[in-house]
């Protein structure tokens, strides 16, 4: 698996892209690249404000992701990544601005920027799916308890959830692995992960054949 520099975990708030990047990490012995949320100096405002801070959050998570791919591809070993530059552009910006939470102007700046920064990077080359269903993520994001998730809507998550499938199904950058977790527990349940690393694997070796 050396030829492999860069596995991505993508998915909706609380399908547990995190948890699976460090448990993969530490099975395959690759280096994890977590998504700046603990550092992040917009996230907590942007949930208390998010018409105020949303263009200010989606620049600050695209120059952090791009930061990564740069360290990526040009570094010597094999990455996996929690969340994508993909994500950003395809899902969360659009459905700020559909909400009304960043306008044209910014959107459209935004996006720009996307373009110029993606077309000077190359595609994961495995990109995983976590599938997950509402109760799914609401479930995972009260157990985890971050206070800054607290005034989530509902109708926040299913935007997302939709533009999640959306992009997915029109996918074509590269390898992907869709894998539903509506009905695995694979940070509880060992069987569980052997799945997951079953269908990695598989998906691994075929980028080879």
């Amino acid at each position: 698996m050396t030829e492999i520099k860069h596995i991505a975990i993508a998915g909706n708030i609380g399908a547990g892209k995190t948890t699976l990047t460090n448990m993969l990490a530490q099975h395959y012995k690759w280096e994890a690249m977590y998504e700046d949320t603990n550092t992040n100096p917009y996230l907590s405002d942007f949930y208390d404000d998010m018409n105020r801070w949303a263009f200010n959050l989606q620049i600050y998570f695209l120059n952090s992701r791009y930061q990564q791919i740069l360290n990526i591809r040009n570094g010597n070993k094999t990455v996996i990544q929690d969340r994508t530059i993909y994500e950003d552009a395809n899902i969360f910006a659009p459905n700020l601005h559909d909400m009304g939470l960043m306008n044209k102007r910014d959107f459209e700046n935004y996006y720009q920027l996307f373009k110029t920064m993606s077309s000077q990077v190359e595609a994961p080359d495995l990109l995983i799916y976590l599938k997950a269903s509402i109760p799914t993520l609401v479930e995972h994001i009260q157990l985890r308890g971050r206070d800054y998730e607290g005034n989530m809507s509902l109708d926040y998550l299913k935007r997302l959830n939709s533009k999640y499938e959306n992009w997915i199904s029109n996918y074509t950058e590269g390898k992907l692995l869709v894998i539903d977790v509506d009905k695995l527990n694979f940070k509880e349940r060992k069987e569980d992960f052997g799945y997951i690393i079953n269908l990695i694997e598989a998906d691994i070796h075929g980028l080879f054949n």
